[in-house]
């Protein structure tokens, strides 16, 4: 009887151990099944990881292409204005001396003033395609610190185009101008046109980024005076 009971004992131990070895072979599946994943999802962050860093190179990348193209455009556009103006003054200076020439010195001069009025009109209308619709609805601007919309600014003396070309380029490099170009440059005062695309204190933009010091003269919702120190320009 005793043997017989040990021997039950001992058979029911050895399936108690198939048994334990049986979880344990199922568990080391799962943990090897669970590593496997786990390494899966690591190689999968770590390829998201890379390819959102080299995006995120790419988007800076071409923001630095956008801005250089934009500034190219920029100082092309200055220049074709300036030529424009070169043009108009040509044209005044050249008119003027009509009645002191003879007949065939008046049909020459007029040659020449009917082509650089062609040029004027070519380079007026490529600036007119460029140029986006304005919208019939008008924002509420108010007098102060802070612009937006369209701006004209009115600035001189000047000594020369170059001082002219800086303080447009100066202009043009706020964040919020979305549009700007010279309107009138005459007897040494310029005249340019902003377009704003948000509310942005130009006065202070402009005083940090002008390549010379100014005095406002006058200063309204939708245009400002500005007067050059006359020791910047003399």
């Amino acid at each position: 009887m005793v043997l017989s009971a040990r021997y039950a004992e001992l058979e029911r131990r050895a399936t108690r151990i198939r048994q334990l070895e049986m979880t344990c072979d199922a568990l080391s599946v799962r943990v090897v099944r669970g590593e496997r994943e786990l390494d899966e999802a690591r190689a999968e962050l770590a390829r998201l990881r890379a390819e959102s860093e080299s995006g995120m190179r790419s988007l800076a990348a071409l923001a630095e292409e956008l801005e250089a193209v934009r500034a190219q455009a920029r100082g092309q556009a200055t220049r074709i204005r300036l030529r424009a103006l070169r043009d108009a003054v040509e044209i005044g200076e050249r008119t003027a001396e009509l009645g002191e020439l003879s007949p065939g010195g008046r049909e020459r001069l007029l040659d020449s003033l009917e082509a650089a009025i062609a040029r004027l009109g070519t380079e007026e209308a490529d600036r007119e395609d460029e140029a986006p619709a304005e919208s019939n609805g008008h924002r509420p601007r108010r007098a102060g610190e802070v612009f937006a919309g369209a701006v004209e600014i009115e600035v001189g003396p000047l000594e020369d185009f170059s001082q002219l070309v800086g303080f447009e380029d100066a202009a043009g490099a706020i964040g919020a101008t979305r549009e700007i170009s010279v309107k009138r440059f005459a007897s040494g005062r310029a005249t340019l046109a902003m377009n704003l695309g948000e509310p942005v204190e130009l006065l202070r933009e402009l005083e940090e980024r002008s390549p010379f010091e100014f005095k406002v003269r006058d200063q309204r919702a939708d245009r400002v005076v500005l007067d050059v120190d006359g020791e910047q320009t003399a």
